[in-house]
């Protein structure tokens, strides 16, 4: 009997996307010496969670029906949307949310900073992409 944990491009993607979220976690603990658990949930910062998810989708698709197939071109494009997406538009937004609490800092009162980590670089895109190949190759063999 076949269940959901049999689909093999929803695992990989859901099991990319959990090992990004917590990279996230251990990365600020080393980096900052400090546990915060919000990392886990947060968008944003190395690596990209959206592009290890959407890769180890279409990656995991590819393997399982065929690279020639329907779904795997449409896997294939929605990954680099969103990859295109992750590292040029919502990192232009991070830069505006810098750019907009540095000016409005100390110059209104109860401000609330807007969160300036929502994009991500080039190099925070490849590496979540190199997650998701890795973990959908890893779930395609078992």
């Amino acid at each position: 009997m076949m269940t959901i944990l049999h689909n093999e491009p929803l695992m990989s993607a859901v099991i990319a996307w959990f090992i990004a979220q917590f990279s996230k976690v251990i990365i600020h603990l080393i980096k900052e010496k400090d546990f915060d658990i919000s990392k886990f949930f947060a968008s944003g910062g190395m690596p990209s969670s959206h592009s290890s998810t959407v890769t180890g989708l279409a990656l995991s698709v590819g393997l399982t029906v065929g690279f020639e197939s329907v779904n795997f071109a449409i896997a294939a494009i929605f990954a680099i949307i969103i990859m295109y997406d992750a590292s040029g538009v919502r990192l232009a937004v991070s830069k505006h949310a810098k750019l907009l609490n540095d000016f409005f800092h100390g110059r209104i009162k109860n401000y609330k900073a807007l969160n300036e980590l929502v994009g991500h670089t080039s190099y925070e895109v490849v590496v979540g992409a190199l997650l998701g190949i890795i973990v959908a190759i890893i779930v395609s063999r078992y």
